[in-house]
């Protein structure tokens, strides 16, 4: 499981839109996705990116 903090680049599960976790707060994050829509996402539909990018090179 990744552990997402704030700050960190997350990808969300369902359709792979790319966006940035403003805050956390019980189980769910607060993006700022990449067309700037911000929504509060539950943390099991988000994988941080960077683990992302890693498996690709894989």
């Amino acid at each position: 499981m990744d552990v997402i903090s704030v700050g960190d680049q997350v990808v969300f599960l369902r359709d792979g839109a790319r966006g940035i976790v403003m805050r956390i707060q019980e189980g769910k994050c607060l993006v700022l996705w990449e067309d700037e829509f911000v929504s509060w996402e539950s943390v099991e539909l988000l994988r941080s990116a960077q683990v992302e990018r890693s498996e690709q090179r894989m």
